[in-house]
């Protein structure tokens, strides 16, 4: 048994496809094939089931798959280990941030790190939560950035900073004639969302009790992947809509006019670093974790000035 038939069947667990499998791993597909057979009959046990497609692991398969996932782990951890003894900051890190933090939080960081630290390969990808999570658990990204709690079984969160959760109203809508808010302003059919998929929709539907209603007074229903989309629906159509607080950092004059607090506790969302429990690369998720918490304001990094609200 070797590592690299590990790898091969790590890869067709993945991407559930020979073809694909042996692409990722620079190799051809006889080769790739030929490995894991051999592995199958070391072992004498079925780890694919070939009849099913897109190809599945067997029960034995997806036990010895987990398996190879944590061999695979503790292998780089000693790559890790290497580097740190040798007082380097190398290799690759590969992120995932969800498109409700990263046009805001991204820039912050990752020009300050590409500066310091030109030996490490930053890879970000703008994921949903979703797919963070199950790229999280194939080993197809080593962290991502998104909001918890996320009560997600293998998967251990280490919280970064804490957003209030504002709201951007027309001035036509009732709502802006109030000074602050409460939460039971909120349960209005009048509200932009972000689209399905997205952790800070259901944040915003746990905050304001919605309910689809025939009323509503919104000239057309839309449920859009973008922030600021929805900002500048508020802005035309009418409405209104919540907006995490660094999406709001830097509006101009004009358009915190339209901003509302909330009276009595803040509603806050918690945005935290997550990775698998048995994750390797911790050093250099350490780093990125005290990188991004040195560029975001610092009040933010208080879980006291408010209240999480949760989405799952």
């Amino acid at each position: 048994m070797s590592l690299v038939q590990l790898e091969y069947i790590l890869a067709v667990d993945t991407y559930r496809h020979f073809a694909k499998a042996a692409e990722k791993c620079h190799v051809t597909q006889p080769t790739l094939s030929m490995q894991l057979r051999k592995l199958e009959e070391q072992l004498d046990v079925k780890i694919f089931d070939r009849t099913k497609q897109p190809v599945m692991p067997t029960e034995a398969g997806k036990v010895i798959i987990e398996q190879a996932r944590n061999i695979i782990r503790e292998r780089d951890k000693l790559s890790s280990i290497v580097e740190e003894f040798k007082g380097t900051i190398s290799g690759k890190l590969r992120v995932g941030i969800i498109p409700s933090l990263a046009p805001y939080l991204v820039p912050m960081f990752v020009g300050h790190i590409a500066k310091t630290y030109p030996l490490l390969e930053l890879e970000i990808q703008e994921l949903v939560t979703e797919e963070i999570v199950n790229k999280l658990k194939t080993d197809e990204l080593d962290t991502g950035i998104l909001v918890t709690p996320l009560k997600e079984p293998g998967i251990k969160e280490r919280p970064l900073f804490y957003e209030e959760i504002k709201a951007y109203v027309n001035p036509g809508h009732d709502l802006s004639k109030k000074k602050t808010l409460s939460v039971n302003d909120l349960a209005s059919p009048n509200i932009w969302v972000l689209s399905q998929g997205h952790c800070f929709r259901h944040q915003v539907l746990n905050l304001c009790a919605f309910k689809q209603e025939s009323t509503a007074e919104l000239p057309f229903k839309y449920e859009s992947g973008s922030l600021e989309t929805l900002k500048k629906l508020v802005e035309k159509e009418g409405g209104f809509t919540l907006l995490p607080e660094l999406a709001v950092n830097e509006f101009n004059d004009k358009e915190k006019a339209l901003l509302k607090e909330f009276g009595g506790v803040n509603p806050l969302r918690e945005v935290s670093l997550v990775v698998v429990r048995n994750f390797a690369k911790e050093r250099l998720i350490s780093l990125l974790e005290a990188n991004i918490k040195n560029h975001v304001p610092q009040v933010m990094l208080s879980k006291d000035r408010g209240q999480v609200v949760e989405w799952r």
